[in-house]
This record gives structure tokens, C-alpha cells and sequence, in this order.
């Protein structure tokens, strides 16, 4: 029912603001009409060997022949579906981002998503598991002893330019995080020790939910943020206004 309610677009995710996620969704829609439709095929066939049991029993050689078709129709259909995945998922995730796709850096921490950027140079300064205090101000552990790191933006909600792409490495502090966005049908993993990476295109501005989708203890319900997708000009202004402000910690 919940496939046939999906493929009907009665109960669907919810609007799509990235540029890969407009395949997601075509594949997904055609993977539930396939689905709702087969559900409904199994419950008739099932009705009409209850009904016609008899004359099934009467002729084995061709019940046999429509199982093999039946069969080898699934095998090919699902093959599809799988192929299908398989190379939008290594569109999306064996390639790397373009050169010049904007840099942030996502750390997960019980129970908050900050959000790094480069300042003017373009590099990340250094961090130091030492130096992280959130009361302090460093919630990070920011090195401000290294000049690259001067001008670093830390922030607790992620602010993105309508059009261009970029390029997320999200790490964790502490536990296995799981940073996910529904609007931009991105979903990763955070992992101590690791910095995985992860780049899209988000083509709709607006305010995005990002949630925690790994249960990480038990204040795992109020990890979230949000991700404001606004046009380049107030994406300038916004960082020139932050950049400024790096060694007072975390700014919303």
C-alpha cells in the first residue's frame, strides 16, 4: 500500500532542491510503480489459482512454461532496477567533485552539526583534538596558531549559493553520526577517525532540514540544523559578514 500511495505521489518525499536528486526520484518512481504493479499481479494470480485450482492440475506442462516466463520476466525486470542504481550511484559517488566546487567541512558531535569554511585563502587551518572546547569558543579545535586557519568560518547552520557545486567532508568527533538532508536527498555517514566526502548541486533556494539519521545517543532526536540555499550575492555577503568573526566560536 505504502508503494502504491508513493508511486501516486499521495505520500512522497518531500520537494527535491538538488540536481542529482531529480534522478533519484525518477528512479525511485519507477521502481515503486514496478512494485505496486507486481503486488497487484501476485494477489490476481494467487485469487485465480484459489478459483481455478482444478483445471491448474488438468494442464502441469503449461502452468510450468507460465513460470518460467513469469520467472525470467522478474529476473530481467529486477536486473533492470539493479543496474539502474548501480550507475546512478556511481554518477553520484565514484566521481569527485569539480575543481572548483566549494570546500566545507561537516563535524558531527553529540548533539550539534557544525559547519567550516575556508576564508579568503581557500585552505582549511589546521585542528587540534586537544584544543576542542565548545564553552570556549573552539568547538572544533581550531589551531589558531596556523596562519591558514585565521580566517576559517565555523558555523552552526550550513548557508550554500543557489548553482554551484560543493563538495562536503564530513567527519565526526565522537560517535558514528549519520548527516542527512531529505530536500537534497543526500545522505552520509559520519565516522570517527574518517572524513568522507560528498558533493551535489543545490538548484532551489529555500531552508532545508539536516538531521541525524544514526542513532547516537540519547539526545540523537535534537541533532539537527539547517541548510539556507540562497543566490550567490547573499551567499557573499554572508560569508564576508562571518569571516570576520572566527575566533568567537560558532555563529548561527
Amino acid at each position: 500500500m505504502s508503494a502504491m500511495l508513493s508511486a501516486a505521489r499521495v505520500w512522497w518525499m518531500p520537494p527535491d532542491g538538488a540536481l542529482h536528486g531529480i534522478a533519484i526520484d525518477r528512479l525511485m518512481w519507477w521502481n515503486l510503480v514496478a512494485l505496486g504493479l507486481l503486488f497487484v499481479a501476485a494477489h490476481v494470480l494467487l485469487f485465480a489459482a484459489m478459483v481455478h485450482r482444478k483445471k491448474a492440475h488438468a494442464q502441469p506442462r503449461s502452468s510450468l512454461r507460465k513460470e518460467w516466463i513469469g520467472l525470467a520476466g522478474l529476473t530481467l525486470m529486477y536486473a533492470w532496477m539493479a543496474i539502474s542504481a548501480q550507475r546512478l550511484w556511481a554518477t553520484i559517488r565514484y566521481q569527485g567533485a569539480a575543481p572548483g566546487a566549494l570546500q566545507v567541512e561537516v563535524t558531527g558531535e553529540q548533539f550539534q552539526w557544525y559547519f567550516r569554511y575556508p576564508g579568503a585563502d581557500g585552505v582549511f587551518g589546521n585542528t587540534r583534538p586537544d584544543l576542542i572546547s565548545a564553552p570556549a569558543g573552539n568547538p572544533l579545535g581550531l589551531d589558531r596558531t596556523d596562519p591558514r586557519g585565521n580566517d576559517d568560518i565555523v558555523s552552526s547552520a550550513l548557508v550554500l549559493p543557489v548553482g554551484r557545486e560543493v563538495d562536503l567532508g564530513i567527519r565526526s568527533i565522537d560517535v558514528i553520526h549519520g548527516f542527512f538532508i531529505p530536500g537534497m536527498r543526500l545522505k552520509q555517514n559520519a565516522v570517527p577517525g574518517m572524513e568522507m566526502h560528498i558533493h551535489f548541486t543545490p538548484i532551489v533556494a529555500g531552508d532545508y532540514s539536516i538531521l541525524c539519521s544514526q542513532v547516537c545517543g540519547l539526545g540523537h532526536a535534537r541533532m539537527q540544523a539547517h541548510l539556507r540555499v540562497v543566490p550567490a550575492g547573499e551567499y557573499a555577503a554572508w560569508h564576508a559578514s562571518h569571516e570576520p568573526q572566527h575566533t568567537s566560536g560558532a555563529a548561527p
